[in-house]
């Protein structure tokens, strides 16, 4: 009886609990994660894959949310924290935004579900396996100068002015957004009725 008493403590020292813990106490059970499987389009393509572009417009947003807000919070001075940046000031957060490492974002999988994940992206899983670095800093710096070079400086700071949502919507909601039902889904989005171009 005393070996088993011993190695029930030894063993109660090496998982961690303490002495006055039982040994009979059941253990956690295990957890085990795994690194996502790609397939050749997420490994190999020099574009964000279809499925992964909503999450990296989020991403996109939130990033140059955080870079603007920053850089409106730093003012000179004499004047006011929060006022409007000029334009060459705005210009040059954006670019920095965009020319940023990227290297706080990988992907995982969810239920089998490939997600890209970071900073400004919701936590999907308490323990997983995060493939960060590799391809995709890359594809949100080409998607980040994409947009910027599509909507302009101008529309995307005052977007930003307006709120985090109103420059989401911009960037990812509407007809050509990454995270519409069209791109969500993968099928066509209802027809639009004809409109008058008079």
């Amino acid at each position: 009886m005393q070996p088993l008493l011993v190695a029930c403590v030894a063993l109660g020292f090496l998982a961690g609990r303490k002495a006055e813990e039982p040994c009979s106490a059941a253990p956690a059970p295990a957890r085990s994660a795994f690194a996502p499987r790609l397939s050749a389009e997420e490994a190999h393509s020099a574009h964000m894959p279809e499925h992964l572009r909503c999450d990296a417009c989020r991403a996109i947003a939130f990033q140059i949310q955080e870079h603007l807000g920053k850089a409106e919070a730093k003012r000179s001075p004499g004047r006011k924290a929060g006022a409007e940046l000029r334009e060459s000031e705005y210009m040059e957060v954006l670019e920095k935004s965009c020319t940023q490492s990227w290297d706080g974002y990988g992907v995982m999988e969810v239920e089998g579900v490939k997600r890209l994940t970071g900073p400004g992206l919701p936590s999907q899983e308490s323990v997983t396996v995060i493939m960060s670095g590799g391809p995709w800093p890359g594809r949100l710096h080409k998607m980040c100068h994409g947009y910027v070079g599509e909507l302009g400086e101008e529309q995307l700071y005052q977007a930003h002015r307006r709120g985090a949502a109103a420059l989401q919507e911009l960037l990812c909601h509407g007809t050509k957004g990454a995270c519409t039902a069209l791109h969500r889904t993968g099928h066509e989005a209802p027809a639009k009725a004809p409109q008058n171009e008079l």
